[in-house]
């Protein structure tokens, strides 16, 4: 949440800030602003809204040195007031993050005369570096931080200093390199095209980027080495490439993600480091999947299997309750946190709750060099590439694949060889699902649903939770996903003409049991669908259903790979039909940073 961006020495920077800003709009975008330093001052534009609002703005600021941000609202609603870079004396600012004791801050401030003009915990930062500045930026910036508590990145300007300087501390941010100009950002992405080399800093470092060079110090003063690598090429595969939406797009290279997900788990060496880690610790007594959201679902998948396969306790936890709650988790539990960004901050503190305790923690993620895998003992790859879209689709089909080979790999290897097998078939599977579902007419359904309700039993469960959250995520229609047998013990009662109900059968034997619960809704007038897999509805079902989507069969554990793809496609062309903007949902962000 929250995308920031810094360059200096470039001929133009608004205009290379406008593009990085678009580039991370993902990341929020309830308002928008950048400042530059143009002759020693600062100037600014910011405003409500998508980025766009800003380009005439941005067009007519000239200067070689600024930041800019695109927000995610955490304190104080989206206005003009609220939009960063927040502007004071010397100083521009802008923020990723919470300031946990803003409101102390701020009431020491105003009792010495700082006027502030909006309502975020975000401008305590600049006024605490104005309060502490007398000539030397460095102890300015220092004695900032110093006061914070809570979650930043920061990029600041300073007028009087050509450059900026970046500032991390449990939020992510990035610094490049590209001939004699410097930048940051909170992502990659942004930096493509710009930047040649990258580096990721630490917690507790501050960059400063100036003439040409970046030096780092930590939180104490003391000097920090700077390790620059090239930038990594899926940074660069971000355009649409054709495609109407980012999401569509991302639905279409599922095959592409689970296949590279399941090159990098062999070509890293996954297997072994389980292994090892099983073994050092006498096996794993038993295992806790832990995620938000999309990453959950996933999660929840794999424990479905997993206790089955392994024959040990296997759980799976939402990060924002694990993290708050007593747990049992020991030396002899293995921990997997699931995040695509790898900076869910209730993950990465779950993750770091559980290291605490003991266990031996693994780090399922899209992203390498993410605040996850710093905490990880062991770093499980997803490799789907760079998701644009605030909705995750092909990152949870990596997930579903890394989880599957980390669980068969803890089985030993002739269960690890089976599964590796199994996945080689998959991405036919899952591009015959793509090309092969007709999904116009369910999608129409649901839009003109009150409620659109998702069910399934046993491994199908998850996939119902998926698909209910991608139709609210993208198209605001509301509705829930329930295991089948549960639709009777309350919901029911909100079942009627004007709902819709999709059946997810993967699963031949229980196939049974939720065609009685659809019988069950026909019986209360109400309407059905049925995404299945080939051979595991009943004949009957199917005829009587008023959509039926057939996909290909696969073993339990990779099913929702292929079992999804429909779900995701329905959430799609709803949102289309009801004319809401599929990539950028309102009120959410791609990487929820804060709690």
């Amino acid at each position: 949440m929250c995308g920031i961006i810094g360059c200096t020495g470039v001929k133009c920077a608004s205009k290379i800030l406008y593009k990085g800003l678009e580039d991370l709009e993902y990341r929020g975008y309830d308002s928008a602003g950048i400042a530059v330093l143009d002759g020693g001052k600062i100037f600014s534009v910011k405003r409500r809204g998508r980025v766009s609002e800003i380009k005439s703005g941005a067009e007519k600021l000239r200067g070689t040195s600024g930041i800019g941000h695109t927000r995610w609202a955490t304190h104080g609603r989206p206005s003009d007031e609220n939009a960063h870079p927040h502007t004071a004396g010397a100083f521009s600012v802008v923020h990723n993050g919470i300031i946990e004791n803003y409101a102390v801050l701020r009431e020491e401030l105003v009792s010495e005369g700082h006027v502030f003009s909006s309502q975020t915990d975000s401008e305590v930062v600049v006024h605490l570096l104005n309060k502490y500045y007398s000539g030397d930026l460095k102890a300015a910036v220092l004695s900032a931080v110093e006061r914070l508590k809570g979650a930043f990145a920061l990029c600041i300007l300073c007028e009087g200093y050509e450059g900026f300087v970046a500032v991390k501390y449990r939020n992510p941010i990035i610094v490049g390199v590209g001939g004699d100009a410097l930048y940051a950002a909170s992502d990659m992405p942004a930096l493509a095209g710009l930047a040649e080399s990258v580096a990721v800093l630490k917690d507790g470092q501050i960059a400063f980027a100036s003439e040409g060079k970046i030096t780092l110090c930590d939180f104490n003063g003391g000097a920090a080495g700077l390790s620059l690598s090239p930038i990594p090429a899926a940074a660069r595969s971000t355009r649409l490439g054709g495609f109407p939406h980012y999401m569509i797009k991302e639905i279409n290279e599922i095959p592409a993600a689970v296949k590279n997900t399941v090159h990098a788990f062999t070509e890293e060496k996954c297997y072994a480091a389980l292994t090892r880690a099983a073994k050092k610790r006498g096996g794993f007594k038993d295992i806790i999947l832990c995620g938000c959201g999309t990453a959950y679902h996933s999660a929840l998948a794999a424990a479905y299997t997993a206790e089955e396969l392994l024959g040990i306790p296997v759980r799976a936890e939402t990060a924002g309750e694990f993290r708050y709650k007593k747990s049992a988790a020991n030396s002899g539990t293995l921990f997997v946190a699931v995040s695509q960004s790898g900076e869910t901050a209730d993950t990465v503190e779950a993750a770091r709750a559980a290291k605490g305790a003991g266990a031996c923690v693994a780090a399922v993620t899209n992203v390498p060099y993410s605040a996850l895998t710093g905490v990880a003992d062991i770093v499980v790859p997803v490799r789907a590439g760079t998701e644009v879209c605030v909705a995750a689709t092909k990152s949870y089909c990596g997930q579903i694949a890394a989880l599957a080979l980390t669980v068969t790999a803890l089985k030993g290897r002739q269960a690890y060889i089976k599964m590796l097998a199994e996945l080689k078939d998959i991405g036919a599977k899952c591009s015959a699902a793509i090309s092969d579902c007709m999904v116009e007419a369910a999608a129409r359904a649901c839009a003109s649903s009150s409620g659109v309700y998702f069910i399934g039993r046993g491994i199908d469960y998850p996939v119902a939770l998926e698909g209910s959250l991608k139709l609210k995520e993208v198209s605001y229609v509301p509705g829930e996903g329930y295991p089948a047998g549960e639709l009777k013990h309350g919901t029911i009662a909100l079942i009627d003409g004007g709902t819709l109900t999709v059946a997810v059968i993967t699963d031949k034997t229980l196939a049974e049991k939720t065609a009685s619960a659809i019988e069950q809704i026909y019986s209360r007038g109400g309407r059905a669908a049925v995404v299945y897999a080939s051979g595991c509805a009943p004949e009957n079902l199917i005829e009587r259903a008023e959509f039926a989507i057939e996909v290909p069969a696969s073993s339990d554990s990779i099913s929702p790979i292929v079992s999804v793809i429909p779900l995701q496609l329905i959430a799609y062309r709803t949102a289309v039909i009801l004319g809401r903007d599929p990539d950028k949902p309102r009120n959410l962000a791609k990487s929820v940073t804060v709690e």
